[in-house]
C-alpha cells in the first residue's frame, strides 16, 4: 500500500484585481497535493491564507513533515489527529478523499453517505471599489442571480445602494471582511435591510464579536474568520444565525461535513464558501455545498484562467464536478 506524495505551489492570475477589506490581490497562490497509490493519483488545492497566520513556505513544510506517514498509509481519521486545521490538512484530506474515490470506483459523494449531487447556484463577488465601480461591475453580471458585494469603509450604503440600482432582480449578500465596528453595523443594518440584503457576512474582527450576543439584526449575520472547526462552534451560535464553512478553514472536507451536521444541529444556516483558486478546490466544496443556505464558490470564475477540465459553469449555476477533476 506505499504511496508516493508530490506537492507544488502554483500561481493562477485573477481576471482582476480581488479587493477586500483587508486588501487586494492578483492571483491565487495555491498549494497542490498529489498522493498516488497503485497508478490511481488523488488531488487536493488549498489556499495558505496570511489572515490566519499561514504562508507558503510554511503550509508546504507541514506537509513535508507529514510525508511519511501519509506515504505509508495514514488515513483521512488519523490526519484530523496529525496536523491542525488549516490549508496543509485541507490539501492532503481533499487528496485523500480523491484516491479512495479512484481507488474503490466510488464517488466521493457516496463514500460520505450522501446522495447524487446536484447542480447549485453561486454567489458571484463585487470587489470593493467606489459606488460607481462597483455599479458597473454590477451591471455587467445583472443577469446573476446572486451577487456577494465586498464592504467595510467609508461609502458602505452608497456602495450597495448603487449596486441595488444597477442589478434590481439579483438577490444581495454583502461581506465586510470584519471591516465594521458595532455601532457602524447597528447604523447601517436596517438601511441595507430595505436595499434588500439578505446576509452580512463577519461584520466584527473575529475575537471581538462578543456584542452580537443579544443583539437583534435585521439580517442575517454569518461567521466567517470567527469560526474554523467545531471549537469555535458554541460561541459563534451565540452571536450569529449562519456560518461560512471553507475547506481550507476546517482543515479539509472530513471537519467540514462534521462541522455543518453540528451547526445545522444548534439552528445555523450554512454557507459553503471558498478560497480564490481554481476548480479543484471548489469540487470537494461541492459535496458541503449539497443542501446549503447559501454557495460561494465562484473562485474560478474570478480566475482569468483554470484547471482543464475544470468545473462546468452555466452563468451562477455549477454542475456536479466530473470524476475526471475530483471524487
Amino acid at each position: 500500500m506505499r504511496r508516493r506524495l508530490r506537492l507544488r505551489d502554483e500561481r493562477w492570475p485573477t481576471r482582476d484585481a480581488f479587493v477586500i477589506a483587508r486588501g487586494a490581490k492578483t492571483e491565487a497562490h495555491v498549494i497542490l497535493v498529489e498522493i498516488e497509490q497503485v497508478g490511481s493519483v488523488g488531488r487536493g488545492e488549498a489556499v495558505p491564507y496570511a489572515r490566519y497566520g499561514q504562508t507558503m513556505v510554511g503550509e508546504l513544510a507541514r506537509i513535508e513533515a507529514l510525508r511519511e506517514a501519509v506515504e505509508h498509509g495514514a488515513s483521512r481519521a488519523e490526519l484530523q489527529d496529525l496536523a491542525p486545521a488549516g490549508a496543509a490538512r485541507s490539501a492532503l484530506d481533499c487528496a485523500l478523499w480523491d484516491l479512495e474515490a479512484k481507488l474503490s470506483g466510488t464517488p466521493a459523494w457516496a463514500l460520505a453517505g450522501l446522495p447524487a449531487m446536484h447542480p447549485v447556484t453561486t454567489c458571484f463577488t463585487i470587489s470593493l471599489d467606489e459606488p460607481a465601480a462597483m455599479a458597473a461591475a454590477a451591471r455587467a453580471s445583472a443577469d446573476r442571480p446572486l451577487l456577494k458585494l465586498k464592504i467595510g469603509g467609508s461609502g458602505d450604503l452608497d456602495r450597495v445602494a448603487a449596486v441595488r440600482a444597477a442589478a434590481p432582480a439579483s438577490r444581495l449578500v454583502v461581506d465586510a471582511n470584519e471591516g465594521l465596528d458595532f455601532d457602524e453595523l447597528r447604523r447601517l443594518a436596517p438601511e441595507l435591510a430595505d436595499l434588500g440584503v439578505e446576509l452580512i457576512e463577519q461584520p466584527l474582527k473575529a475575537g471581538e464579536d462578543e456584542a452580537l450576543e443579544g443583539y437583534d439584526c435585521p439580517i442575517l449575520l454569518c461567521a466567517d474568520e470567527s469560526l474554523h472547526t467545531r471549537a469555535e462552534l458554541a460561541d459563534c451560535a451565540r452571536r450569529y444565525g449562519a456560518v461560512n464553512l471553507k475547506l481550507d478553514k476546517c482543515g479539509g472536507l472530513t471537519e467540514a461535513l462534521a462541522l455543518a451536521a453540528e451547526a445545522r444541529g444548534l439552528g445555523l444556516q450554512v454557507m459553503a464558501g471558498c478560497m480564490v483558486a481554481t476548480s479543484l478546490s471548489m469540487a470537494p466544496a461541492m459535496i458541503l455545498a449539497q443542501g446549503a443556505a447559501f454557495v460561494d464558490l465562484d473562485g474560478p470564475l474570478l480566475l482569468a484562467r483554470d484547471r482543464d477540465p475544470g468545473l462546468v459553469f452555466s452563468g451562477s449555476e455549477i454542475a456536479p464536478p466530473s470524476r475526471a477533476l475530483w471524487g
